[in-house]
């Protein structure tokens, strides 16, 4: 397998559940003796680790660091001071955290974004000119225009976007919907997953650390119900677009590639375009999982080339033909371009605007590179090319007018027009790579705030954990780009379609930016307010002449655009329903069940008070939030008014960071309301995978250690303490001979299953001679007493020995889990509300059907089936 830091897509990472032999864990000695039960030789290799899913082949499972495996240090001495009820802090620090790049891997990350994010922008000087005007350009309306194209590259891309937008990242995401969630965090103003609520980073400031107006600002947002709609559209709306975007940019670049061949062969037909077109397209579509890093890294040197090319040639057109053009600097021209030519100027911008088609694409990539990668390769290799780029075209049809119909190849110097030709199809084809990593980055951004059903995420880098494939969405952009190319056929056609979202997409991030200025930043309305007029005024008047393009063709992606964001905002809208629905279901255990005067287990009056019968047997509840207590469990206690001996509500959760450390992978805690509860926690990054072929020997493994490791720090003992647990005593030297001889042999003798039994239950007032020391030592002890002396150990008694407690509830554990292994899974179903509006039975009539057909089933766990059993219950939404 490839390495992960060539961008070798590492496979998603799965949950492999193998019941195929499921047996109680057998010891190689008697429980008594103090050794901890473990797997046998032939399954215990792989009982319930998370490895790297790229060193499999290597994993192996070792006793000694089998027991290394703990929770934090500092979580589970809480846990042995006081009793977590709900047992939620175990999600505390586990949300994304933004990763800082510098040095070397910094400039190769610089060096990956121009071979993606620039693709797009990069390309415009094939056709901005030609765009611009209908008609033969005099030099007073080209220099005008030129000033136009250059002002905008610096305003709208490089003072907006590359210094200013870039900053309101999310934790190193980019794009409108996470200034959204920015907000979100900053500000309540949505309600949230009760899975995800734990690992978010919330930084509200406080009121007196705002000024007044910010503050008054916040408090409108957050009361006001209209507003945080509009602004949850808003931020749905924005990705929307971009991904209408996604099933253009490709189309038109590619086909633009393709029609570029009419320059050498003119006769080509129209079929043979369209048929090429669309094998490239498949082909663009089918490397995407090779990954970014490896894609970005391959895409650069034609990027790379191609802006070189419109440099050098920029540079050798101004010197040859007319360097006056240069005074396009000068912000009075572009003033001018607007006063002279008036309406007819205004729809120019339609074609001027083709000059940033794609910046909205550079920030939706920020988590994929980051931002001081993007800002190095834009001002210092990018900005300069295109700006030589456009004033070199510029100078050639001051001279040659008639050359404004094919800026680019009319005006490359003699010689360079087939090599030039070549580097122009490949960027051009290579060009809208740029957007489709950018609907990547979007979507995977709207699922994390249930918005869209989820889907495979691949994470293709273990070095940049921003970068990602979506197997789904990429499969499905292919479909719809292959279909717009065929019915459109054209670039003229879908260049009339393109420009409109891109322009809602830079105005909707400037008003967001600027709110994160204001509550985010903190910054004074009085600062922030003049910038605000100026990008806004310069996206107001692209974004008024871009949708003159609407019946020509806009109506496309604005329609699309809009069917997305309704289907996101009534998945959401479900989702909200469906979390008002399960909150009678979120408590912590103590309001379930509680113990009576004799200290028995019973219901609290609200279930009906009824005593609780023990189950004999090992209990898993599958529980799906990971916080208070499961769904499952609730409504099994309730409806058979039983509980098992031993209950493990189990749960997997997903760390953004490709590895969990070994000595953070399982977090256990312990519910003092239910004798023999605990919530089992399996921490796993992008790169891990879950291999459990005894899902049942992991839980009890880990609960067995949970409740030795807690004992030992509760009594004060040390990690040498518990570590040892299962090896034998040793007698100092002082001791005779012969003692040293029986006690040096390793300790071979089992016991019957009887005698475990009977060990595990006896009662501790029992004497450490028929509890814990190998029976073979007995003799040896006596005749230590009755010769006087005292045997000196070098390793503590086994704990089991040493604390009353401990030993009851490992045996109560040992009972259980050698009796019966059950796994308890909840069905959860959804019934509308008969008193509901007719919209509302129709939305969530949509947004059930598509729940049914998109979540996961029981059957994808693999788990032995004769050990399952299924809980259903019914929530009415």
């Amino acid at each position: 397998m490839a390495s992960p830091e060539n961008g070798t897509p590492a496979p998603q990472p799965t949950i492999k559940i193998a019941e195929d032999a499921l047996h109680p864990v057998r010891t190689e000695s008697s429980y008594t003796t103090g050794f901890r039960p473990s797997v046998r030789a032939d399954t215990q290799r792989v009982a319930g680790g998370i490895y790297n899913t790229r060193s499999l082949s290597r994993a192996s499972f070792d006793r000694r660091s089998a027991s290394r495996l703990s929770n934090d240090r500092r979580t589970e001495a809480s846990h042995a001071t006081h009793d977590v009820e709900e047992g939620d802090d175990w999600r505390a620090g586990d949300g994304k955290k933004k990763q800082i790049f510098r040095g070397r891997t910094l400039l190769w990350l610089a060096y990956q974004s121009i071979g993606v994010i620039y693709g797009d922008i990069g390309t415009s000087p094939l056709y901005v000119f030609s765009s611009t005007f209908t008609e033969t350009p005099t030099y007073d309306s080209l220099v005008q225009a030129l000033s136009v194209i250059i002002w905008s590259l610096t305003i709208v891309v490089t003072l907006k976007y590359v210094f200013i937008i870039l900053h309101a990242d999310n934790e190193g995401e980019g794009g409108t919907f996470s200034c959204y969630s920015l907000l979100t965090r900053y500000a309540n103003i949505t309600s949230r997953d009760p899975r995800e609520e734990v690992t978010i980073r919330i930084e509200r400031h406080l009121s007196q650390d705002m000024n007044s107006s910010n503050r008054h600002l916040r408090a409108k947002i957050e009361k006001n119900k209209f507003t945080r709609g509009l602004l949850k559209t808003i931020g749905v709306l924005a990705v929307s677009m971009v991904m209408s975007d996604g099933v253009l940019t490709p189309a038109q670049s590619v086909l633009g590639a393709v029609q570029g061949l009419n320059v050498v062969k003119p006769d080509i037909s129209r079929a043979t375009i369209i048929g090429t077109t669309c094998g490239i397209l498949v082909l663009l579509f089918g490397i995407q999982p090779l990954g970014t890093t490896k894609l970005a890294a391959s895409f650069a040197p034609i990027v790379i080339l191609w802006l070189a090319f419109n440099c050098s040639f920029g540079i050798y057109n101004l010197v040859n033909y007319d360097w006056t053009v240069l005074k396009a600097f000068s912000p009075y021209f572009a003033i001018q371009f607007f006063v002279q030519n008036g309406t007819h100027g205004w729809r120019m911008l339609g074609g001027i605007l083709l000059a940033f088609t794609g910046v909205e694409a550079l920030f939706a990539d920020l988590g994929a590179f980051s931002m001081r990668a993007i800002q190095l390769s834009w001002m210092c290799y990018t900005y300069p090319c295109l700006l030589l780029a456009y004033i070199g075209q510029a100078a050639f049809i001051s001279v040659n007018p008639d050359a404004y119909s094919n800026p680019f190849f009319n005006s490359v110097p003699p010689g360079m027009l087939y090599p030039s030709l070549v580097v122009a199809i490949l960027a051009a084809i290579v060009a809208s790579q740029a957007i489709i990593t950018a609907t990547f980055q979007l979507i995977s951004q709207i699922m994390k705030l249930s918005y869209c059903p989820q889907v495979k995420v691949v994470h293709t880098s273990r070095i940049f954990h921003g970068q990602l494939y979506v197997p789904f969405l990429n499969w499905l952009l292919m479909l719809g780009t292959i279909l717009v190319t065929v019915v459109y056929s054209d670039t003229t056609r879908l260049g009339n379609a393109y420009g409109v979202c891109v322009m809602f997409v830079t105005f909707f991030d400037t008003c967001m930016v600027t709110l994160v200025a204001l509550i985010v930043w903190k910054l004074s309305p009085f600062v922030v307010v003049v910038p605000w007029l100026v990008f806004a005024s310069v996206d107001g008047l692209y974004l008024s002449s871009a949708l003159t393009k609407v019946p020509d063709g806009a109506w496309f992606t604005l329609t699309l655009s809009g069917i997305l964001a309704c289907l996101f905002l009534l998945w959401r809208y479900g989702k909200e329903s469906q979390w008002r629905a399960e909150a009678s279901d979120r408590f912590a255990p103590t309001h379930l069940v509680k113990k009576d005067e004799e200290g028995k287990l019973r219901l609290t009056e609200k279930w009906g008070g009824d005593p609780l019968n023990a189950i004999r047997g090992f209990g898993i509840f599958f529980d799906k939030t990971g916080v208070s207590t499961p769904a499952v469990f609730t409504h099994f206690v309730s409806k058979f008014v039983s509980v098992p001996d031993t209950t493990v509500f189990f749960h997997l959760h997903p760390v953004e960071t490709p590895t969990v450390p070994a000595d953070q992978r399982y977090s256990i805690t312990h519910f003092t309301a239910i004798p023999g509860c605990y919530r089992l926690v399996i921490k796993h990054g992008f790169m891990d995978e879950v291999i459990s072929p005894d899902l049942a020997a992991l839980a009890y493994e880990q609960v067995r250690k949970y409740i030795i490791r807690t004992a030992c720090e509760r009594l004060g003992l040390g990690k040498e303490d518990h570590d040892s647990d299962h090896e034998e005593p040793e007698l100092d030297s002082t001791t005779n001979d012969a003692a040293t001889t029986k006690t040096s042999e390793p300790t071979n003798a089992t016991t019957t299953d009887e005698e475990k039994t009977e060990g595990a239950t006896t009662s501790a007032t029992t004497t450490s001679t028929n509890i814990g020391m190998p029976s073979k030592m007995a003799p040896v002890q006596k005749q230590a007493a009755v010769a006087g002396r005292h045997l000196q150990f070098r390793s503590p008694l086994p704990l089991e020995l040493r604390d009353d407690k401990v030993s009851a509830e490992l045996a109560r554990l040992d009972r259980s889990y050698a009796s019966k292994i059950m796994y308890i899974v909840g069905k959860e179903q959804m019934k509308i509300n008969l008193n509901s509006s007719i919209g509302r039975k129709i939305s969530l009539s949509v947004f059930l059907w598509i729940r049914e057909n998109t979540r996961a089933k029981i059957a994808n766990l693999r788990l032995a089936m004769d050990r399952l059993v299924e809980v259903g219950f019914v929530k009415e939404i």
